[in-house]
């Protein structure tokens, strides 16, 4: 923990000023501002309600968008331009990846936005993510549920922290949680936020866990227990939500862009959720442009409608897996499926041949081998598969390759697939949230961090277990799977499948200051080598999707 900077020192769009209990009525809203919640131990929370000018007497659902950044920092734009939400999409009263209290107000819904525990000016000390903070969220919904102006149906929504905290608190089946709706939040701690692979990831942790200082009391620094929890521990187990506990109507939204975030995360959320009812869309854009795209609201609001209202609505006619297969940045095709992972999936390797850099539908009878200086600009392995007929893949890869250190006992390695134009020019893709100038899909692995967990790892997706460090000798070398985060991805006749591996991160630039993963503390030095072929057998496993009969098999 670490003392917290008083909310009056905080930067920020608004002043976050003392919490006096304020009502005021403006284009139809009834705001009520610093409402104090007593949570299950007696501190006391500070949140804000909207709600529509309605008579006394009537009843709302209410939508909960749980985040520490501030109940007060609202605004009708986002930080970044280049997230591409166009002015109008969002009202001055929208809290950070939250929804819109006059859009969600004006159709007969209530918004709660809270200040955790130990945030801003509520009581307590915050506890980022984990089970302090699951029950503090459940005590807020029960709360909720009983307000003489609630109809006593919660739902939740949001992004990105706002989705996280629906994967801890659903769990623990609050019973006035009606549905949830979580959009792009990482659901593993360590191995999609704090490191990947293995490798510390030196972006977004200091960033976000800098936007979780504002307090009068103290807060946790999850910065520096990142740095101190190198390896899977008891730290890292407290913050595991039980995925497969959750039974509420579920609308969970991802995106292929998030790499080195919340695809991946979100797609194992979706996987593992027990839920009768639940539906995955991912798309292959901006998270925050597509959370505030009207036609994302309009299903939103058709989907807490139905739950929360008992409305009419056309669920029964969605897809439950709604999927765009990309052709580039901003273009791509929306499949419905059945399913997610799609249970046509065909696992087919191309084998790496570092004899001319390609990735061959054979394994290369010939040992050969590359080797790169991981520190140089031009110091990585290129290996190229040139489609001879049309390719649709869809789902995590596994890079499966002997590896050897010289000069160190240990390499970091980071990867990428990318695709080319039938005159080799690379096709950019979207990536994060502000950025299009990205890769199809990533992966990362610290070489000393290569043992499996048996128990969740599959052909198709390598789970390292991160319990202990396996250093290198010299003249060592070993097979090693990378794990690949989840795309999907249309490949044309005459486009070139591209594999990188390099010492790196991929991509090296972003938008300056923009929220995107960094990984800056490497263990590399002296030279890479990668062995393929004759007893070094090394491939790229890639989810190759067939087309659906008419039958639909």
């Amino acid at each position: 923990m670490r003392p917290g900077v008083h909310p009056e020192r905080a930067p920020g769009r608004k002043h976050a000023s003392p919490p006096v209990h304020s009502i005021v009525h403006e284009n139809g809203l009834r705001i009520e501002r610093n409402v104090r919640v007593a949570m299950r131990d007696g501190v006391r929370i500070y949140i804000d309600i909207y709600r529509p000018e309605t008579p006394a007497d009537t009843r709302v659902p209410v939508l909960l968008g749980w985040s520490p950044y501030g109940k007060h920092n609202t605004a009708d734009h986002l930080p970044w331009p280049e997230a591409d939400v166009p002015a109008g999409w969002i009202s001055r009263y929208t809290a950070f990846e939250a929804p819109d209290p006059l859009s969600w107000c004006a159709n007969g819904y209530a918004v709660v936005y809270p200040d955790p525990r130990g945030s801003w000016y509520s009581e307590g000390e915050l506890r980022h993510g984990g089970m302090g903070e699951a029950e503090d969220c459940y005590d807020l919904i029960e709360w909720l549920g009983v307000q003489s102006w609630s109809n006593g149906r919660v739902g939740m929504t949001g992004v990105s922290y706002l989705a996280a905290t629906q994967w801890f608190v659903a769990p623990l089946h609050p019973p006035h949680l009606a549905a949830i709706n979580p959009c792009e939040g990482f659901s593993d701690w360590y191995r999609e936020f704090a490191y990947h692979g293995g490798i510390p990831e030196t972006g977004f942790v200091p960033r976000g866990s800098a936007n979780l200082q504002w307090s009068t009391t103290r807060t946790e620094d999850t910065a520096a227990n990142v740095r101190a929890h190198p390896l899977y521990d008891d730290y890292w187990a407290s913050k595991e939500a039980d995925l497969s506990a959750i039974m509420v109507p579920a609308y969970v939204v991802a995106s292929w862009s998030d790499q080195g975030l919340h695809t991946r995360g979100t797609l194992e959320a979706y996987r593992k959720l027990a839920s009768p009812q639940k539906w995955l869309e991912v798309h292959g854009g901006k998270k925050w442009r597509h959370y505030y795209d009207p036609q994302s609201v309009a299903k939103q609001r058709q989907f807490f409608d139905h739950f929360l209202k008992d409305a009419p609505t056309q669920l029964d006619r969605w897809p439950k897996a709604l999927i765009e297969v990309r052709e580039a940045a901003n273009s791509g095709t929306w499949h419905a499926e059945s399913e997610w992972p799609l249970a046509r999936t065909r696992y087919r390797p191309l084998f790496l041949d570092a004899r001319d850099g390609t990735l061959r539908d054979t394994v290369p009878e010939v040992a050969a081998k590359i080797s790169y200086d991981p520190l140089k600009p031009d110091g990585r392995g290129v290996f190229d598969y040139l489609c001879a007929s049309e390719m649709e893949l869809a789902g995590p890869m596994t890079l499966h390759v002997w590896v050897e250190a010289q000069g160190s006992d240990d390499m970091d390695l980071f990867v990428a697939i990318e695709k080319l134009d039938a005159d080799r020019r690379r096709i950019p893709f979207v990536f994060y949230a502000v950025n299009e100038n990205g890769p199809v899909a990533l992966g990362w692995l610290r070489v000393s961090h290569r043992a499996l967990d048996p128990v969740h790892s599959r052909p198709e997706q390598p789970v390292h277990s991160h319990l202990v460090e396996q250093r290198l000798s010299a003249g060592e070398r070993v097979p090693v799977d990378v794990e690949i985060w989840p795309s999907a991805t249309q490949f044309r006749e005459g486009e070139t499948l591209r594999l990188v591996i390099q010492g790196r991160d991929i991509p090296e630039a972003g938008v300056p200051n923009g929220p995107t993963a960094r990984h800056e503390e490497t263990r590399n030095q002296g030279r890479h080598v990668l062995h393929t072929g004759g007893a070094y057998e090394a491939f790229l496993l890639i989810p190759v999707i067939p087309p659906l009969t008419p039958g639909g098999d």
